[in-house]
């Protein structure tokens, strides 16, 4: 989102790719260096507070989004760019268990962890955080043309709301693949296709990434976007009223509950570590109930531990999903590339 750009120019400090190459020699061991994606956003006392406990030099490496940080990730197994990777998101958890990118470790934060999002049992990533990617729709919109907004998945495919929402491409974007799971999961294998088939019909719209999707068509983002309706997050709500400026007292865009599908990020040990006793450490940082407070108002996702308080504002305004879609990380796996083949023969045909 454009908030979560913004506190990122802001917030982040970036080691710069070029100064990692060949970075044996060039580096103390006392830094630790974290691999992530472009997203990744750590206020300056947080990072500072870190290394004032554990005497480390914290450095960051952004490598895209979660996909690209990902594939280089897969492609310097075992002689990696860094110590620690973050974000390793359910999407594409089984990929990277598979392509052998990650030592295991246990910490011992990880006791104070929700059950349901430790997937990987040999721990070679932990849980961080989740999020909910959702169909979003604007309120003032809906309102001006005394319109009733879709309350379900199902809904979006009425002829009412034909022309009405914008997705992100599942083969370049991870909120449009974690959509068509969402799909998936709601319809089961093979009847989802008919449900994108009537979408397209119905006149989507479908860009690469979600920065186009929120920030240039939704209405709800952009003063010239002309659809009501965009796949983005759960915590949006809370988001908008956060950066609205002034007071408000209700979101200018709301939640559909029930298209919501359960992301989780992931964090873990790169295999062939030059630190790795450093990279136990930030492991151990990342689950620390001072990072995980602070997630909430820097990336705007939710908190992997239990029992860590939420912002005012996200308690009054992110809707708690309590039940998502999911699927099993496994099956995900298994099947993700062809059902993005699928549904492009279907959508972009």
């Amino acid at each position: 989102m454009t908030y979560r750009h913004e506190a990122f120019l802001t917030l982040v400090v970036v080691l710069p790719a070029l100064g990692l190459a060949g970075c044996g020699s060039a580096e103390s061991p006392k830094d630790v260096v974290l691999v992530t994606h472009d997203s990744f956003v750590v206020s300056k006392s947080v990072r500072e507070e870190v290394e004032r406990e554990t005497g480390l030099r914290w450095r960051i490496l952004q490598s895209g989004d979660a996909g690209e940080a990902l594939t280089k990730a897969l492609l310097t197994a075992g002689n990696p760019e860094g110590d620690v990777f973050f974000g390793v998101d359910i999407d594409l958890l089984s990929r990277a268990l598979a392509g052998n990118v990650f030592d295991t470790y246990t910490p011992p934060q990880l006791g104070g962890v929700d059950p349901r999002y430790d997937l990987d049992p040999d721990h070679h990533v932990v849980p961080v955080d989740h999020s909910e990617v959702c169909a979003i729709y604007d309120r003032t919109w809906f309102t001006s043309r005394h319109l009733v907004p879709p309350r379900h998945l199902t809904d979006l495919v009425l002829r009412r709301y034909r022309g009405l929402t914008v997705v992100e491409n599942p083969a370049t974007s991870t909120p449009g693949l974690a959509f068509l799971l969402a799909t998936v999961a709601h319809y089961g294998d093979f009847s989802w296709h008919t449900f994108w088939e009537e979408l397209r019909a119905d006149k989507v719209l479908v860009t690469d990434g979600w920065e186009e999707a929120y920030n240039a068509r939704f209405t709800g983002g952009s003063a010239h976007g002309t659809y009501p309706i965009v796949v983005s997050y759960s915590t949006d709500p809370a988001a908008a009223v956060y950066f609205a400026g002034r007071k408000i007292e209700r979101s200018p865009v709301a939640v559909i509950p029930d298209t919501c599908f359960r992301q989780i990020e992931f964090a873990g040990i790169l295999r062939g570590a030059r630190n790795s006793k450093g990279a136990r450490k930030l492991i151990d940082f990342l689950l620390s109930e001072r990072f995980q407070a602070g997630m909430p108002l820097t990336m705007f996702v939710l908190p992997a531990r239990t029992g860590v308080p939420l912002p005012p504002v996200f308690r009054r305004f992110a809707p708690t999903i309590s039940h998502p879609l999911e699927l099993p990380a496994a099956k995900i796996g298994a099947n993700r590339d062809r059902w993005v083949r699928e549904w492009t023969d279907i959508v972009i045909r």
